[in-house]
C-alpha cells in the first residue's frame, strides 16, 4: 500500500485520486504506525513552509519521515513536500527537515525573460530537462510538460542530487534524487499522462537508481 502523509498541507486528495486511477491501493493518514507498514511513502503538499514544519513537529512526523528515509523506504516528495526535505527555506525563515543538504530560495521579484517581467508564483506548464536517467522518469517523453505552482524552488548543496531542471526566467532544480528519495517541484498528479506515468513508476520503484 502507498501511504500519503497527512500533515494538513492540502492537495492530498488529488494525489489519492491519481493513485486510485492507476489501480494503486493508498491511504491518506497521519498515523505513523500505519505509514510504517506502507511499502512506499508520498509526501505531497501546498502552502507555507513555516506552517508545514510546525505541523510536522507537532505530530512527530518530522522524526518519522527522517526514519523511513534512513531505513530505505521509497519516498516521493511533491511541491511543498519537496521543499521541506532541505535544511532551510527562505519562506518564513524556516528550518526544515535537513534530509538533503541545501536551501529553498524565492524567485527574484524582477524575474524576466525576453524583456518581459514574469509573474510570481510560477504557475503553468513547463518541461523538465533530465540531468541523468532515473527509474521514476522511465519512458517519459523528452517533450513532456508538467504543471507547476510555486514561488520557491530547491537549491541542493550538491549538483549530483539534481536529476531535472526547468527554465522560468532562470534555470532551477525541479527534480531531486538521493538514494531512496525522489522529490519533484511540479505536481505529477495534475500533469496528465506524463505525471501519471511518473506516479506509476514510483509505485513500482524499489528505491535505487537501478530499479
Amino acid at each position: 500500500m502507498i501511504g500519503i502523509v497527512d500533515y494538513r498541507a492540502g492537495n492530498l486528495t488529488s494525489v489519492a485520486r491519481a493513485l486510485h486511477y492507476l489501480g494503486e491501493e493508498c491511504r491518506i493518514t497521519d498515523d505513523p504506525e500505519l505509514l510504517s507498514r506502507c511499502s512506499h511513502i508520498i509526501f505531497p503538499g501546498v502552502g507555507a513552509a513555516g506552517e508545514a514544519m510546525a505541523n510536522l513537529r507537532l505530530s512527530k512526523l518530522d522524526e518519522r519521515i527522517r526514519q523511513w528515509i534512513a531505513e530505505g523506504k521509497p519516498t516521493l516528495g511533491i511541491c511543498l513536500g519537496t521543499q521541506v526535505i532541505f535544511d532551510y527555506s527562505e519562506e518564513n525563515d524556516t528550518a526544515c527537515l535537513g534530509i538533503v543538504p541545501g536551501r529553498v530560495k524565492r524567485f527574484p521579484a524582477d524575474l524576466a525573460e525576453g524583456g518581459r517581467r514574469l509573474k510570481i508564483p510560477h504557475m503553468g506548464w513547463n518541461r523538465v530537462a533530465l540531468a541523468r536517467e532515473h527509474a521514476v522518469f522511465r519512458e517519459i517523453p523528452e517533450e513532456a510538460e508538467f504543471y507547476f505552482v510555486h514561488s520557491y524552488y530547491p537549491a541542493p548543496a550538491e549538483e549530483k542530487w539534481i536529476i531535472g531542471r526547468t527554465d522560468y526566467g532562470q534555470p532551477f532544480c525541479s527534480a531531486v534524487a538521493r538514494e531512496n528519495l525522489v522529490a519533484l517541484q511540479f505536481h505529477p498528479e495534475k500533469s496528465g499522462r506524463p505525471g501519471l506515468k511518473i506516479l506509476a513508476n514510483f509505485c513500482r520503484w524499489g528505491g535505487t537508481d537501478a530499479e
